[in-house]
C-alpha cells in the first residue's frame, strides 16, 4: 500500500513537472544528429516546417551543439529558406561557439556545450504553408569534426 502511494506521488510529479515544463510559444524544434560528428560539406541538413500564422512575429533560432574537440572559435552557415511560393533566399550565418580566449560558449556538461543563436527576430511570415530551411555548413573544411547536433527552433514572440 506504501508502495502504491509513492507510485502515485512519483506520477504526479511527473505530470506536473510535464505540464509546466511545455512551452506554448514554441512552434517548431528540430535537432539532427551529425553522424560521427563528422559533418561533411555537401551535406545539407534539412527542416521542413508547416507555419499556419502569418499575423504574430516569430523568432527563428539556430541551435548547435559541438564537443570540446571542435579545432575552431565559429560556425559558418549558408541558411537556404524556401517559402511555399518557391520564393528562396541565402544567408550566410556565423555562430561563435567560444570567445576569443577559447572558452566556450552555451551550457554545457561534460565535453558537449548547447548554444542557441538568434537568426531572425520578430518577423512574420508572409504566407502559410511548409516553409524548408537547409543548413550547409560554410567552413573551409570538407569535413567539420565534432560538431554532434544542428537545429531550428521557430517561436512566437510574446505580445504584451
Amino acid at each position: 500500500m506504501r508502495i502504491n502511494r509513492i507510485f502515485k506521488n512519483i506520477l504526479f510529479a511527473c505530470i506536473i513537472i510535464s505540464l509546466f515544463s511545455c512551452d506554448p510559444n514554441q512552434i517548431f524544434e528540430n535537432n539532427i544528429d551529425i553522424s560521427d560528428f563528422s559533418w561533411h560539406k555537401d551535406s545539407i541538413i534539412r527542416f521542413e516546417v508547416d507555419v499556419q500564422d502569418t499575423i504574430n512575429p516569430h523568432n527563428i533560432y539556430i541551435n548547435v551543439r559541438n564537443t570540446s574537440r571542435y579545432k575552431m572559435q565559429n560556425l559558418f552557415l549558408f541558411i537556404n529558406t524556401t517559402s511555399p511560393t518557391g520564393n528562396s533566399l541565402r544567408d550566410t550565418f556565423e555562430c561563435y561557439l567560444s570567445d576569443e580566449r577559447g572558452k566556450w560558449t552555451g551550457s554545457g556538461w561534460g565535453d558537449i556545450y548547447d548554444n542557441q543563436f538568434i537568426y531572425k527576430k520578430n518577423i512574420r511570415f508572409p504566407v502559410s504553408g511548409t516553409y524548408i530551411f537547409e543548413y550547409i555548413q560554410a567552413m573551409r573544411v570538407d569535413n567539420l569534426e565534432y560538431i554532434s547536433d544542428i537545429g531550428l527552433r521557430i517561436e512566437k514572440v510574446e505580445t504584451r
